[in-house]
């Protein structure tokens, strides 16, 4: 088998994903509070930021979902491919030879003799 594959993603790169996150959300929700608007409509987009939040998440999962799929039937395949080719010995190829052997045996000789001696009269 082969070693498992190390995760694409630095530390680093999570950390700003998570902190840009956090700020839009913050700021979104911020922006919201201030608004010069009625309670009914800040209430309005407060629902709607929620469920981008969440419909965000759940896309971000599918197509996680996805891509680990893909290299789950990757692995499969190719710990299949490995298994065969360990398997496989090129020196011993047993249904080769008894065809082989079979073919000989049907073929007609190129001078047949009348008898098995060839010094008999």
């Amino acid at each position: 088998m082969t070693t498992p594959t190390a995760p694409k993603n630095t530390a680093a790169f999570f950390a700003q994903a998570a902190l840009a996150f956090g700020l839009a959300l913050a700021g979104m929700i911020i922006g919201e509070l201030y608004l010069p608007a009625s309670g009914w409509a800040r209430a309005f987009l407060a629902l709607g930021t929620v469920f981008l939040v969440t419909s965000s998440f759940t896309l971000a999962k599918c197509v996680r979902d996805a891509q680990e799929s893909g290299s789950v039937v990757s692995r499969l395949d190719q710990a299949r491919l490995e298994r065969l080719l360990a398997e496989f010995d090129p020196y011993q190829v047993p249904h080769l030879v008894k065809a082989v052997a079979r073919s000989e045996q049907s073929q007609p000789q190129p001078y047949p003799s009348a008898s098995p001696d060839p010094l008999a009269i």
